[in-house]
């Protein structure tokens, strides 16, 4: 429960809200948000039985908890599942929301309102037993006014959500249900900036100037007109270092009961450009004055940057050519499932930016508010993607059932709520659409355009088409030699501002002949299959899949296991190498978005049950990197690497591939127990080197040299038996707000501190303090043990244990325990 009121203090907007449990404003900045968390203290119902039905009742049994909140991540693994294999052989179901809560009455006079991120899927919403509305789309944010409901002083709310996932399949990939983004209280004046109220643009962008233009919508509910003063102020910095640079303001009457547009400019001189090296940011902050006093104060982040696509030089941000070198991303964070956690991100794209990794695709939905705001500060070129499908469906219950309804409403607000993140550079109106190959599709696509152009002109169109190019994929270099080139319809419309390639490598040199006069962007790459830590003895190159995908799997491999060579690639893709070849080889490839950054529930693709999560990422579902990681840290970024594998655990004389990726160096050499094996060069374009001998157990050891001088060192040794374990958190000390993570790695080690990677011992955890275990996690894409408990079988000597804080301060103390293992404890400070 909670209590509200407004103030004004120094000329500023102050909302203040007295709440039982800590609750705090979305923003540690000097300025202070109208909009407050309302995440805290609901109550859940899950209809687990025929007897609830559609309803719920005086007997209804609650339980007290968060949101965001995931119910589907609390349950078993069902091969039956109604979702299936694609949904992550997790169940769905209806669920029911509620919150207790009161509101000052000197707030009676303001607007109230409540905001929800994201609800999986098909939510409605009650206050006091007033319907306010419903929404299909889970991923998509949206605004209730709930003013004129409530009641005001000591008596009580009561809010009430429905959230409908029980119809399955809806989903190609794991969904999660329930209130799983972050929930909002908003208050304001009667005179206010609308929701997604401003829209900033850079037109003009040089060293020495940049001139900014506010398009600013204001809201006036009073019944009376009003004459305002709107003043709009920019800001450079963060937190309490924000340094104010230029103001303009501008008088308006606005009529009653009315919404009114108002444009403003600043010239900013000597602008700090935001980049993908130094993401920099500025913030606008809008004030509403009514007879000298501020009623209104909005905030808007917003960076400084010119960019275009280039025909021949791909793409050029502030003048400078860069490579897009990025990842497609699901939503879901793995243990922690598809309820949003900010440091969750966070934690992904700190692993990805590790890797060289410049950019991300929000594959196949808007993404939550936290992840635009995390690529603006982080600095990811971001393709943010509307829709899987149109109104032709892929899973019997999904988005396009609502579509007619719901689409443009949905596209509307995804614009409105993300255009002003300089971390967006392309909108993607579709992934795959089957429409794409007919005249519907092309009629879809030019509203979806219009819509989109209407609400931003700043940024290039595209959709994920699969593939521009009709080809036949076993021959298509005869294909282009017999000029035999069917064009995808939606390729050749002239909507798109750029064609975006869903696969289809063996094109892209001759994108140039076939769109002459459109850029290129690779939407969609790769589709490499991995499972971390498994390895075939002897790689085989002509291991991979059959050509026809809906034949089984002829990998061979027990366990539902895919080799971590660079070797085994789905029918429609490639291998992680042989696409980032082409790609870095020309200028007007403007770059590639690689399927996936990280591995994600759903989708096990080539399996199927006992199979879970999938195969694809170059990360584990427990955020572990796979050795393919280390070709493209290699490739994409100034670190000097050395990496080899596989491990060096087999039998006697057994014959084993030894894989390395290096960088700024001309050769490596290899020892094994000290006797050298060889030493190879990297010829022509490849991005790694073999050399193939017998086991012998011992220390493999690999010295990269340039010009004859060693640059690195690096070995693996044999492991003996498993030992003791090794806590290592990837933050010691995190903070006290019931939301904070820290994520520890759990490393299985012989008595010498090798990592034994055949370990898959069974690991019990237990927390002393103020704090909980929320996520265990091993990355393996067969077990089907909770991702909620206390416990986890380790994959190839690793596993992952996550510990969220709660309200208070102090230590927490994390054990590990496994039978026949020395246990482990760390210590994690919250503050």
């Amino acid at each position: 429960m909670f209590q509200f009121t407004l103030y004004k203090k120094i000329g500023l907007l102050f909302v203040s809200f007295l709440l039982l449990t800590g609750c705090k404003t979305s923003s540690d900045e000097k300025f202070i948000n109208r909009k407050v968390s309302f995440n805290s203290d609901w109550s859940f119902h899950l209809n687990d039985s025929i007897k609830d039905k559609d309803t719920i009742g005086a007997s209804t049994q609650w339980r007290t908890l968060n949101v965001p909140h995931d119910w589907s991540i609390e349950g078993k693994f069902d091969e039956k599942s109604p979702a299936g294999y694609g949904g992550g052989s997790l169940n769905g179901g209806l669920g029911w929301y509620k919150k207790t809560f009161k509101v000052a009455a000197a707030d009676s006079s303001k607007v109230t309102s409540i905001t929800f991120d994201g609800v999986y899927k098909d939510s409605e919403v009650w206050v006091n037993g007033h319907y306010l509305g419903k929404r299909p789309n889970g991923y998509i944010g949206f605004q209730y006014d709930i003013s004129s409901y409530l009641n005001y002083g000591d008596k009580n709310n009561e809010i009430i959500v429905k959230v409908d996932n029980s119809k399955q399949p809806n989903s190609r990939w794991y969904s999660g249900s329930g209130i799983f983004r972050n929930v909002w209280i908003e208050t304001t004046d009667k005179l206010h900036v609308a929701q997604w109220g401003t829209y900033v643009t850079t037109p003009k962008v040089t060293t020495e100037n940049a001139s900014v233009n506010f398009e600013t919508t204001i809201q006036n509910q009073n019944s009376d007109s009003k004459k305002a003063t709107v003043t709009t102020t920019i800001f450079y910095g963060v937190g309490s270092d924000l340094r104010r640079i230029k103001s303009t303001n501008q008088n308006i009457t606005i009529g009653a009961n009315a919404n009114q547009t108002i444009k403003q400019q600043i010239e900013v001189p000597n602008p700090i450009l935001w980049s993908v090296e130094k993401p920099e940011l500025y913030t606008a902050v809008t004030e509403i004055s009514l007879d000298n006093k501020v009623v209104d104060e909005y905030k808007t982040k917003f960076g400084i940057r010119d960019f275009k696509f280039d025909l021949n030089k791909g793409f050029i941000l502030n003048g400078k050519q860069v490579k897009i070198k990025g990842v497609c991303m699901h939503h879901d964070l793995g243990p922690l499932g598809a309820a949003i956690n900010t440091r969750a991100i966070a934690r992904q794209l700190e692993i990805l930016k590790e890797m060289g990794v410049n950019g991300i695709r929000t594959s196949h939905n808007p993404p939550a508010p936290e992840l635009l705001d995390l690529c603006d500060k982080m600095g990811f070129i971001v393709m943010d993607e509307a829709f899987d499908m149109w109104k032709q469906t892929k899973t019997k219950y999904d988005y396009g059932n609502d579509w007619d309804k719901w689409h443009k409403k949905d596209l509307v607000d995804q614009l409105l709520r993300d255009r002003n993140h300089p971390s967006i550079f392309i909108w993607s109106i579709g992934n795959e659409i089957p429409e794409q190959w007919s005249e519907t599709g092309i009629t879809i696509a030019k509203e979806l355009a219009a819509i989109t152009r209407q609400y931003d002109k700043t940024r290039p169109l595209t959709a994920a088409m699969n593939p521009p190019v009709n080809m036949n994929i076993d021959d298509v270099t005869l294909q282009f030699e017999k000029k035999n080139v069917q064009i995808n319809p939606l390729a050749a419309s002239g909507i798109l501002d750029l064609i975006g390639y869903n696969y289809a490598h063996q094109t892209y040199e001759h994108h140039q002949k076939n769109f002459p006069n459109t850029p290129f962007i690779a939407t969609e790459t790769t589709s490499g299959l991995q499972t971390r830590g498994y390895y075939d003895a002897v790689s085989d190159v002509n291991k991979k899949w059959p050509v026809r995908w809906d034949l089984k799997f002829t990998d061979g491999n027990p366990g539902n296991t895919v080799s971590a060579y660079d070797q085994t690639q789905t029918p429609w893709g490639s291998t992680h190498e042989a696409t980032w070849k082409i790609i870095k080889k020309h200028d007007y490839l403007s770059g590639m978005y690689i399927w996936t950054g990280f591995d994600y529930i759903g989708e096990p693709t080539p399996y199927e049950w006992p199979s879970v999560s999938s195969y694809f990422g170059i990360v584990d579902l427990a955020g572990f990197p796979k050795d393919v990681y280390y070709m493209y840290q290699s490739e994409w970024t100034d670190k000097t690497v050395l990496h080899i594998f596989p491990h060096w655990n087999w039998k006697a004389g057994q014959t084993v591939d030894v894989w390395a990726y290096y960088n700024k160096a001309d050769e490596v050499e290899l020892f094994l127990n000290g006797k050298s094996v060889g030493v190879r060069s990297k010829k022509g374009d490849d991005l790694h080197v073999m050399w193939r001998i017998p086991f012998q157990a011992g220390t493999l050891k690999a010295i990269s040299r340039k010009d004859g001088k060693t640059v690195l060192e690096t070995e693996i040794k044999t492991a003996g038996n498993p030992d003791n374990l090794k806590l290592t958190a990837d933050r010691s000390t995190i903070k006290a707000d019931g939301n904070d993570l820290s994520f520890v790695t759990v490393d299985i080690l012989d008595a010498k501190g090798t990592l034994a990677p055949n370990a898959n011992n069974e690991i019990n955890f237990s927390l002393k303090g103020n704090g909980k275990i929320v996520g265990v996690c091993s990355g393996d894409p067969v077990s089907h043990e909770p991702y909620k408990g206390n416990k986890h079988t380790a994959l190839a000597g690793k596993c992952l244990v996550i510990v969220q804080s709660e309200n208070k301060t102090g230590r927490l103390e994390l054990t590990a325990k496994a039978n026949g293992l020395k246990q482990a404890t760390i210590v994690i400070t919250t503050e």
